[in-house]
């Protein structure tokens, strides 16, 4: 079984979704956005691979990732591709297949924004100003801090590690190393099996960090390279 991380943003799940627990088993339509138009970019831990052929599924591109993941794309040309991205829940315009597996682990994501200009009230994602904090169960409403001194901090959704049968993918591959299970030849969902789950949900919190921005003269974060 493929461990994915899967964005679910707060105004998805204000506006539609149901809260879920560790554990529950879910089925969501998973959208590969850019990183980069995700808050501001600047991830780290979350991003994900998928390669595939892409076809037409309602007037949405898919791609059927060649482990067995399917998610829908933006932009994207017809044909086989490659692509690292950030998955996301999308339950807004046409519908495509839907990726059903167990949850595993969720955190709260905080980011980080600036008013821009200063006085304006327009508010931007700080890129890379984020953390993530665990939790058992989604939230329905997520909180939004007071603004001081033209910033503010907002929970703007949650991370969640979802296990998907029949599929693999890197987050995968990261626990077999850190078990230090065999990388060639491994039964899919053997990295999970056996684990207790509060054991298991440790591990792969640990495997879905953020990384502190880094800051240039100017005192402007710097994407990673």
């Amino acid at each position: 079984m493929g461990l994915w991380h899967v964005l679910y943003a707060d105004w998805q799940m204000e506006c539609c979704g149901t809260p879920f627990s560790v554990g529950d088993e879910v089925s969501w339509p998973l959208l590969l956005l850019d990183a980069d138009d995700v808050y501001g970019g600047g991830w780290h831990d979350q991003l994900t691979k998928v390669a595939g052929p892409v076809e037409h599924v309602g007037g949405v591109r898919v791609v059927r990732e060649e482990t067995g993941l399917t998610v829908a794309l933006g932009g994207e040309p017809g044909g086989w591709i490659r692509s690292v991205g950030l998955l996301s829940v999308e339950r807004h315009g046409a519908s495509w297949p839907q990726a059903t597996g167990r949850v595993r682990a969720v955190q709260v994501l905080t980011q980080g924004y600036a008013e821009t200009p200063p006085g304006s009230r327009s508010w931007e994602p700080v890129p890379g100003e984020r953390s993530l904090r665990a939790v058992d169960q989604c939230p329905k409403w997520f909180a939004d801090d007071a603004a001081e001194q033209g910033r503010r901090r907002r929970e703007s959704g949650v991370v969640v590690t979802l296990e998907v049968p029949g599929t693999d993918s890197w987050l995968s591959h990261a626990v077999r190393e850190a078990l230090g299970l065999p990388q060639q030849g491994a039964e899919p969902g053997a990295e999970t099996e056996g684990i207790p789950a509060e054991a298991l949900t440790a591990l792969l919190e640990s495997l879905s960090t953020v990384a502190p921005p880094r800051h240039s003269r100017a005192g402007r974060p710097r994407h990673r390279a």
